[in-house]
């Protein structure tokens, strides 16, 4: 049961992360204030946690320095208890002096580790707040980009909008009809051309040349005979 509802719980989540993964797309200002929100967050916390690293590594200077006095202290108080042959004095002083030692060496030791945390601490710190700024700057660069080819995108969808294919097409219609309507034309020239009907007609008119013709020669050959005629009488 534990393991089902361990796989819904999974399946949940993955379709909420496809959810607002779309939502991001469709909104990107959305996905960088989110980022920049995250990173602010992460910057808070960071701060923090070098502030308590940076409290610590002064707090372990500060009792370096008093452990570091204090053994200079001892020291001095160690020479004169030998000087003036105060040898219990001296015997005590020495083990101190010893102890304190152990403990200003360990004390460095610390401290320069302490020094190192809050090194590295504050260069993190300055680079998550780096990455917020650059963050910025790069959702101001791109929204703008983003903008403008939206604004593009517009512009040409009005210029394919004015496309003037259409009326092209319609004239193409036009002149494929006006071809059409000249063949159907010819075709019927050429129908009426090789019909009987024409054929008889052209055939009336070619007889009608020949028949004129012969009259022609017929009239031509009757002058001339009168005209011989005429010539005979004369001689």
């Amino acid at each position: 049961m534990a393991g089902m509802l361990s796989r819904l719980g999974n399946l949940w989540r993955g379709f909420l992360r496809l959810w607002i993964s779309d939502v991001e797309k469709e909104h990107p200002e959305i996905a960088y204030e989110n980022a920049i929100d995250s990173m602010i967050e992460k910057y808070s916390r960071l701060k923090s946690a070098t502030a308590a690293i940076i409290r610590r590594r002064e707090e372990t200077g500060e009792r370096f320095k008093q452990a570091a006095a204090e053994l200079a202290q001892t020291e001095a108080e160690l020479d004169t208890a030998v000087d003036t042959n105060q040898d219990d004095l001296a015997l005590i002083l020495i083990q101190k002096k010893n102890q304190l030692s152990t403990e200003v060496t360990e004390m460095k030791v610390e401290m320069e580790s302490a020094q190192k945390d809050a090194d590295s601490a504050k260069q993190s710190l300055l680079g998550v707040q780096s990455q917020i700024r650059k963050l910025q700057a790069e959702k101001d660069t791109m929204l703008a980009k983003m903008q403008s080819s939206q604004a593009r995108i517009k512009v040409q969808e009005q210029l394919d909008g004015l496309s003037v294919d259409a009326e092209v097409k319609a004239l193409d219609n036009v002149r494929q009809h006006i071809k059409n309507t000249i063949a159907e034309a010819n075709l019927g020239k050429e129908l009426s051309e090789s019909s009987l009907d024409s054929r008889l007609a052209a055939l009336r008119s070619q007889v009608g040349d020949v028949q004129s013709r012969n009259q022609l020669a017929e009239l031509k050959a009757k002058k001339a005979a009168q005209q011989a005629q005429q010539g005979n009488k004369t001689m």
